[in-house]
This record gives C-alpha cells, structure tokens and sequence, in this order.
C-alpha cells in the first residue's frame, strides 16, 4: 500500500492522458429514503445533511479540477440520487462543465428509484443535461420488491419507465434482479417479458448475493429465509441470456446487455446502447470519483474516499481531500485485474494487447489450462481474443483463480 501526499496526488494530475483514452466522472449522492436489505453500497438516510453535502460535494470537485484527461461520461449514482431536486442535479453537471473538459456529446446517466420520481422530475432532469437514466427496477412483482425491501411497487416501476419516455429519455436502462428465493423460471421469465415490453436500451441483470454484514445475510444466517439453490441460479443465469437474445437484445458482460436497433441510421449493432460509462471499469480507462466511498484510477494508481458522509463533510470543510486509502498497482496486480475484467466480456481479452502491455506470449503461458477450458466447453479461443463460452461465465471467478495462480 502506498500512501500519496498531496504533492504525490498533484503529480497523478498532471500525467500526460493517452489521446484516445477518454475518462469518466463518477459522482456518488449516498443517500437513501430506505436502506434496502441486500445492499451493501454506502449510503445514508438522514436526509438533513443533503444541502450541506452538496455543498461540500461540488468544492471536492474544485480540489480536482486540474485532472487533464478529457471527461465523456459523468455517471450520478447512489445511494439513490432522485432523492435530489432537479436543482441540486443542475448544480452537479454544471460544476462538472465548468471546471473539466467534457466533451459535447458525453453521456450523463443519473440513476432512479421509481419509488422517488413523478414525470415532472424526469422532465426537469432531462432539461439538467441529463441525457441516460438508469432505473433500479428490480422486479415487476411486488412479492419480490417486497422481498428485497424496495419502497417502489410494480406499477410504480412501470409508470418511471413510461415517464422516462415521456420525458423525452432515448436511452433508458433497467436493473432488475434474479435468484430470489422462491422464484422459479416461469417467474423469471415474466419480468423478461414485462421488460421487453417497455423496450429499455440497456438491461442489467444481476444475482441476487448476500454481502456480509447486510441486514438480508444477517437474515440469511439465522434461517429466516432460504437462499434459492445454486443449481437453479445457473438455470436462471442461461434462461436470462437465451431469453434476451431472441427478445433482441446482445449479452456484452456477464450481467449487462445492450437492444439491438436497426431503426437508428448507421446501427446495426448495439454499440450506441451498451453503457459508455460502466466500460470504463472494465477496460482500465481512467475514472474520477467524487463523493462518500467513491473510487478513482488513473493507472496504475487506485484510490478511494471515506465511507461517511459526515467525515467527507468535516475533510472538505477543513480543506482535506477525503481520501481514505490509496494503492499503487503492481504488475501482478494489473495482469490480474486485466484477466478479471476481460473475462467479465463476452469479447474477453484481445491477446495482441495483453502481450504488449505486459511483455508476455498469453498463449504460451496458458497453453495447458486453456486446452483443458476449451476441451471442457468453457471458453473459447481464437487468433486473438480469449473469452469465457456462456457455460464458462457460470465459473468466471474460480477460472480467473486458475489463471491468476499460474506464475507470470
């Protein structure tokens, strides 16, 4: 670990950003009306510190502002950022402009719950800059939003959706979840449908998973609820692809997929959908993180904030960055995060680059395991990429344990 002074985080400013390495803001607002059960993102629901925590957001924005790179993406989440007016969204995207270079046609998502939105704030939104919004869905039953402690219902999530296209919102993307105890693939499949149906650009589709330390594993521990087997998640997980591909929609990353849409001129591939921001994560291009336990990485530097808002509120205010811990990354440490990442891909890891950046053959060093994977039928391989089969995205993390512990 590697502790940056101020000098230290002055010179990471400085560096000379790659002309095609666009980077990303991402801007936390940690507070929530609810703090669902399974979440184990910060946040907070004293909503009282709201005013004073914008404030001290926007001069952590101004203790940053001579980051050089280039900026096409500005990505507000939580917590649940709809909690704040149109007023306070407009304040954070013109801080943004006014103090990095961020390009004309950025992609800005702000994320919703549908419990916390009417048409009238989608609209206001929407004339911020706001120009992607992600919706936390979850589920179109409300035996399951119950389950997972949403405050929204079904038909409240249904009608975000519709406002957000009424709005004016071209590029809409949903969470939902799957693997919640009970549910079977006639289930699952019903919120696919439902989904479909409002034809989201983006769908995010993810496991339900029990965090430690979460009021739903705390749960979990003591019996009050059985978790649905992992055989049956499986089934879910390969329903979900299967089902999303012939409803039209590409598989992209293990939990992410873009609508196909051949009515745009010039689209005839879901590239316009996929999210520009959430690559960023996965590619190793630079990311700035502002906000309560927000991260930042300029390679190969990582660091991160404090997870609490009332000391990121006190180090402002006294001048300090929030900074609670920083890392220098190793090589070993980068070729494991470019293994980890790149196999998150349905396109995997383009090998020519791998080489290059870490002066290695991938081919030669991982002959033996990857003849044993593709015998097996869970990853593919050809001139140049390396890529997990459907079957062998089901074992993502223990098939990165195997390569990361062959010595580079």
């Amino acid at each position: 670990m590697v502790c940056f002074s101020q000098s230290t985080l002055n010179s990471l400013n400085s560096i000379s950003p790659n002309k095609t390495d666009y980077a990303g803001i991402y801007i936390h607002l940690p507070f929530c009306v609810h703090k669902c059960p399974y979440c184990d993102f910060y946040s907070a629901t004293d909503l009282s510190l709201k005013q004073p925590f914008i404030r001290a957001l926007m001069k952590e924005m101004a203790m940053s502002c001579d980051i050089p790179f280039p900026f096409d993406t500005i990505y507000i989440g939580g917590g649940t950022p709809s909690v704040f007016s149109a007023r306070h969204i407009g304040q954070l995207i013109e801080t943004a402009y006014s103090l990095f270079k961020i390009l004309p046609d950025a992609e800005i998502t702000i994320e919703v719950n549908p419990g916390t939105v009417d048409l009238d704030r989608l609209k206001e939104y929407k004339h911020t800059g706001v120009n992607r919004i992600n919706i936390g869905v979850q589920s179109f039953q409300d035996k399951n939003l119950n389950f997972l402690g949403r405050i929204h219902s079904a038909r409240d999530a249904i009608f975000a959706v519709e406002w957000a296209r009424n709005a004016g919102f071209d590029n809409i993307g949903l969470d939902l979840i799957y693997g919640i105890p009970n549910q079977t693939k006639k289930s699952w499949l019903m919120d696919l449908k439902k989904t479909v149906e409002l034809a989201p650009e983006h769908l995010s589709c993810y496991t339900l998973t029990y965090e430690s330390g979460t009021a739903m594993n705390n749960d979990r521990q003591k019996g009050l609820f059985c978790p649905l087997p992992e055989h049956l998640v499986a089934d879910l997980f390969e329903l979900t692809i299967e089902s999303l591909i012939d409803y039209g929609y590409m598989q992209y990353e293990i939990s992410n997929f873009a609508r196909s849409d051949s009515s745009k001129p010039g689209l005839s591939k879901p590239e316009l959908n996929k999210s520009r921001h959430n690559r960023k994560y996965w590619s190793f291009a630079p990311y700035i993180g502002f906000g309560p336990s927000s991260h930042s990485f300029i390679e190969p530097y990582r660091y991160w904030n404090c997870s609490d808002v009332q000391k990121y509120i006190r180090d402002i205010d006294a001048g300090r960055l929030p900074i609670e811990k920083k890392e220098l990354l190793n090589r070993e440490q980068q070729i494991i995060e470019a293994i980890y990442l790149g196999l998150r891909q349905t396109d995997g890891i383009q090998i020519d680059i791998f080489d290059e950046k870490f002066g290695v053959n991938f081919k030669k060093i991982f002959k033996k395991i990857i003849m044993d994977l593709e015998k097996n039928g869970l990853l593919r391989l050809d001139q140049n990429l390396c890529a997990l089969s459907r079957k062998g995205m089901l074992f993502h993390d223990a098939i990165v344990e195997m390569l990361i512990c062959r010595k580079i």
